[in-house]
């Protein structure tokens, strides 16, 4: 078995469709990864993952926006394809098997950080954990 894993952004929202009486959400990731070239110039390189996730778990779905930096891993498929100009063409997607949010950016924000979010792993995410320890609790 090959096994993908992807952290990276989600591109568009995800949608969930029926197919034969079973759920499946697509959804695309783009992770982005930053190199030098010969000449010393920084270059972004984007690789784009079309993902579809067949699973009765689609609660999941509406939190699955675009620019949402998800985890996610399965079995990888490579695509080919006729381009318009007569050429060859592949794209890469995924039969997702687990899908964990890590973060949503926030809507208030232009393009700071991220907020924290959901995971869609099997049991459910332990409550926030409080840092606000009273002053005189300090061991030094």
């Amino acid at each position: 078995m090959i096994k993908l894993q992807v952290i990276g952004n989600l591109g568009r929202d995800c949608t969930v469709n029926n197919v034969n009486g079973r759920s499946v959400m697509n959804f695309t990731v783009a992770h982005t990864e930053r190199y030098r070239d010969a000449q010393g110039n920084q270059q972004d390189k984007t690789i784009w993952v079309d993902c579809a996730y067949w699973s009765d778990r689609t609660a999941v779905a509406p939190y699955l926006k675009k620019g949402t930096q998800v985890y996610v891993e399965g079995t990888p498929e490579v695509r080919t394809y006729a381009k318009n100009d007569g050429s060859t063409g592949a794209s890469l997607s995924m039969r997702v098997l687990n899908v964990q949010l890590l973060g949503a950016r926030p809507e208030n924000q232009g393009g700071g950080g991220y907020a924290p979010a959901a995971s869609t792993g099997q049991q459910g995410s332990p409550a926030p954990v409080s840092m606000d320890h009273g002053g005189d609790d300090l061991p030094f």
